[in-house]
């Protein structure tokens, strides 16, 4: 057994812009924009009939029929159909987790090549039946006679046809995200302004790195849509002023997308550095009130001593070194495909800028959960 841990390497990344729901990509499946994605990678590397070690990615809303995405998207690929592939699920975090599961393999030697990623649409989320339907339809698969199951379906009631649309909302406390982060915004006295001028960053971020041509080698084309629809190049904060808010403030429990701010001291402690020692912050824009409500119990001193056992804050985040390139708010968020977005983001940044350098990724994803990593250039 080999007991060397090796160093991973990300050689890049390749993805299809992102688009609004309903939009360009209505009728387009998450294996018909994984295995675009992926044949872009291919391309990119030169992998055409080449077997590799394995594919981990996966989505978050998918169909049953989906139950072997990953593996699809290869066979559909011009990889060798032989690669092996496997669904990865841990909501926003789907794409980094996938990531660190590779790399993990590559770093024991149980494998050498691989890809990770995601994707996600919600033009084509599944519908689930009405669960009194359900049953019923149940009741008729079970039931031996027609007379039977007549009579099961006689139980039908036209309230009962209609679907049940899935719902971005947690099980536990029947809030949205949205409502989550209006949590975080309150208690953290995070105010209208400060979030529109996150906002209005991202998104003119992101315009310039796709005018300086940054983004050629990473994004491709997909049914007609070259650049992510969600960019607005001609953000302000004034015009951002002028839009109602979409989610009200609330009084519940603490936010549920603070996890990244209890998983970010647990990372930089196994790894001996601290939150100052990166030259580069990809901190995942779920909401502009996230990011900023993290940042802030960084530096809160009762919130690091209470919460994270700390025996002083973690500290500040250079401003200037936060989402150089923009972020979730200006690209758009399809669950599954965010981590690998930031990653390859990440890794041509940090390839740029020279070796030494470092860069750390924060992500909240639903559920309370937090996925965080550390990436170095050679």
């Amino acid at each position: 057994m080999n007991s060397t841990v090796r160093r991973v390497a990300v050689l890049g990344g390749s993805r299809i812009p992102f688009a609004r729901q309903n939009g360009p990509y209505a009728r387009a499946s998450n294996q018909d924009m994984m295995t675009t994605a992926l044949n872009a990678v291919v391309e990119k590397f030169g992998l055409a009939g080449e077997r590799l070690d394995e594919v981990a990615a996966g989505a978050v809303l998918k169909h049953s029929r989906d139950f072997n995405l990953s593996r699809e998207s290869v066979l559909g690929s011009k990889l060798a159909p032989e690669t092996p592939a496997y669904d990865v699920q841990q909501a926003c975090g789907t794409g980094l987790e996938a990531t660190i599961l590779v790399a993990n393999k590559i770093a024991l030697g149980q494998a050498d090549v691989a890809v990770a990623g995601g994707v996600d649409t919600t033009s084509d989320a599944p519908l689930a039946l009405n669960e009194d339907l359900r049953e019923i339809l149940l009741e008729v698969n079970r039931t031996k006679s027609n007379a039977g199951r007549l009579r099961a379906l006689a139980k039908l009631r036209p309230q009962q046809l209609v679907p049940e649309i899935p719902r971005n909302a947690e099980p536990r406390t029947g809030l949205s995200m949205g409502e989550h982060c209006a949590i975080m915004a309150r208690e953290w006295g995070v105010g209208r302004e400060e979030q529109d001028e996150l906002a209005v960053r991202s998104h003119r971020k992101l315009a310039e790195a796709y005018d300086s041509g940054w983004l050629d080698d990473v994004v491709v084309p997909f049914l007609g849509l070259e650049r992510d629809q969600n960019l607005r190049p001609d953000a302000s904060v004034e015009r951002l002023a002028q839009l109602k808010p979409v989610f009200d403030y609330v009084h519940k429990r603490e936010g549920l997308l603070m996890a990244p701010a209890y998983a970010m001291p647990r990372m930089l402690q196994r790894a001996g550095i601290k939150l100052q020692d990166f030259d580069f912050y990809e901190i995942h824009e779920a909401f502009a009130a996230q990011v900023l409500c993290t940042l802030k119990a960084w530096e809160d001193e009762r919130f690091c001593s209470e919460r994270l056992g700390l025996d002083e804050p973690l500290g500040s985040v250079d401003r200037d070194k936060l989402n150089v390139h923009g972020g979730s708010l200006g690209a758009g968020h399809p669950f599954g495909a965010t981590g690998g977005r930031i990653v390859a983001g990440l890794a041509k940044l940090l390839s740029e800028n020279g070796s030494g350098r470092r860069g750390v990724i924060s992500i909240c994803a639903a559920g309370g959960l937090g996925v965080t990593a550390i990436m170095e250039a050679a």
